[in-house]
């Protein structure tokens, strides 16, 4: 073995080692309350298709016919030839479905967040961060060449200190916090933060990729929940692949914020765009999510029924009123342990670990889908009272 094979083959003895090496599951289904993997049926705790949209027959037919229109790829990047009329609308319809002046669609969340970051912050700037943020936000943040901190989760005492430190430094300052924290389930505080960030005339952006098409009245997210406007929060960045069920993501603001991000930001300048037939479908997906409001309600309804059936059975949980419904469990084998004994009762629920979460903090990931039923519900509950009597005795 040559020292580079080596080398590897150390790396990943060293993950086995910490349990924390990961596998990629092949699943032979759609997205659904239910999944197929690798032969076996499984009731699905695990997706982040919180409205249940990814296999919604109505998306699926607007995506045929718009690939029988458009084609299967874009062919080329935006600013080529690869911005279609589907693109331009899905644009439109995300900016008035937001509240905002305009949208820009990226091909993904990670993609979005490196070009927005670096496209308003660089040298002699500050970036500051949350701690609990999602990698793509700390990534694209430590790539700006800005001078970059983390506050402490959702502290605004941590936050108004490093604010104060950076005005003194930097001529620019952009704060970035999660909307929906993607491990925890938990909000930001963001009303708070808008006013201090205002405050010390630094700018907000949000990632709402876990909110967005679950929250407030009408399903625009996290801002929309709290009531805050543009001016709050001048930059909005959501997903398209959880809650509206297709892919991509988009970043939302104003009229000069979405030129800056189609002049300045890499990461939109230098990759294919979106295929035509993609956006078709998340133009159909915004409709029904204006038309099916019972999505949310009974998604709402069900995170009540799991939060309280779980902590009936003595389960840690954390303080998430959203989709995302984290288990604390501790060590990190004992979460796989936890993990693999519900798979064998027929339930597909992650074990997450760090370096994904901190330290001693190893949890499962229950996600709830509006696809789910009662019963589904239920069941699960059932099988972690089963899981938690035989195992819990071991917790951290």
């Amino acid at each position: 073995m040559n020292p580079f094979e080596r080398h590897l083959q150390a790396v990943l003895h060293e993950r086995r080692l910490q349990h924390r090496y990961r596998s990629r599951p092949t699943i032979s289904s759609v997205q659904g309350p239910e999944m197929v993997v690798e032969g076996e049926r499984y009731l699905n705790f695990c997706s982040n298709d919180y409205l249940g949209l990814a296999s919604h027959p109505e998306l699926r037919t607007a995506m045929v016919d718009a690939a029988q229109q458009w084609g299967v790829g874009s062919g080329a990047s935006h600013l080529v030839c690869g911005h279609s009329d589907e693109h331009h609308q899905l644009e439109r319809e995300l900016a008035e479905f937001c509240g905002r002046e305009r949208a820009l669609v990226f091909s993904t969340g990670y993609m979005a967040n490196l070009g927005a970051i670096n496209a308003l912050v660089g040298k002699g700037d500050a970036v500051l961060e949350d701690r609990l943020n999602h990698a793509s936000l700390l990534d694209a943040g430590l790539l700006s060449g800005a001078r970059f901190s983390r506050f402490q989760h959702n502290s605004l005492d941590s936050l108004r200190q490093q604010l104060e430190h950076a005005s003194q430094k930097a001529a620019k300052s952009l704060v970035v916090v999660d909307g929906v924290f993607s491990m925890d389930g938990d909000l930001a505080p963001l009303p708070e933060q808008a006013a201090l960030v205002a405050e010390h005339n630094a700018w907000l952006m949000v990632d709402d990729a876990h909110g967005f098409g679950c929250l407030g009245a009408n399903g625009a997210g996290v801002l929309e929940h709290y009531g805050l406007t543009q001016r709050d929060v001048p930059v909005l960045m959501g997903t398209l692949g959880k809650a509206v069920g297709s892919f991509g993501a988009f970043v939302a603001g104003s009229d000069a914020l979405i030129e800056t991000l189609i002049q300045m930001a890499r990461s939109y300048i230098y990759t294919t765009a979106l295929p035509p037939a993609v956006a078709a479908a998340t133009r159909q997906s915004l409709r029904t999510i204006k038309a099916e409001p019972w999505r949310r309600e009974h998604l709402h309804r069900l995170i009540q029924r799991f939060r309280g059936g779980a902590q009936a059975l003595g389960l840690q949980l954390m303080d998430s009123p959203t989709a995302i419904q984290p288990i604390l469990i501790g060590r990190d084998e004992l979460a796989l342990h936890y993990s693999q004994t519900l798979r064998q009762r027929g339930f597909w629920v992650s074990a997450i670990r760090p370096p994904t979460v901190p330290e001693g903090s190893a949890r499962l990931r229950v996600t709830l889908s509006a696809a789910h039923s009662d019963a589904q519900v239920d069941g699960l509950l059932q099988a972690l009272a089963q899981v938690h009597a035989e195992l819990g005795g071991s917790e951290r």
